[in-house]
């Protein structure tokens, strides 16, 4: 059980909503060999042949530095590859990563179900706005 007093405590409420997040969606993405960040980037990437590394990371709001990793062990793991397009390399899908594209979509559908089933539907949409809400409201003063 929790300190009453962290419970009022958007900082600390937040950081174990995102845990609990993601024990479950790394849970609902193991039979991909992918982490729910790495997927997530997979289908960007899927989805905009040639995309920058650049424009992923603001995509995913994730530093470059993370986005470099990321896609090293997708290149690694034969499902994207890396194309030299001018100054900067451009992310292309193999053909096993586009063939991941329905499980892994398969897999958000089952951390939704999952969550929701807990939550109510209704509650797990509303408290997604709600939290969207906050960041972009949150961001502006940043």
């Amino acid at each position: 059980m929790v300190d009453g007093s962290l419970c009022n405590c958007l900082y600390f409420t937040s950081s174990r909503l995102s845990r609990v997040l993601t024990r479950m969606a790394e849970e609902e993405f193991r039979e991909t060999d992918l982490f729910p960040s790495q997927a997530l980037a997979l289908m960007l990437i899927n989805k905009n042949p040639g995309i920058s590394q650049s424009r992923l990371s603001r995509e995913l709001d994730l530093k470059p530095s993370t986005i470099s990793r990321f896609v090293d062990k997708l290149e690694h793991k034969g499902f994207v590859e890396r194309k030299v397009e001018g100054k900067s390399p451009s992310l292309h899908p193999t053909e096993e990563g586009l063939e991941l594209t329905e499980k892994i979509v398969a897999c958000w559908k089952n951390l939704f179900k999952r969550y929701s089933m807990i939550l109510g539907e209704e509650n797990g949409v509303k408290l997604t706005s709600a939290v969207q809400d906050a960041v972009i409201k949150l961001e502006r003063d940043l």
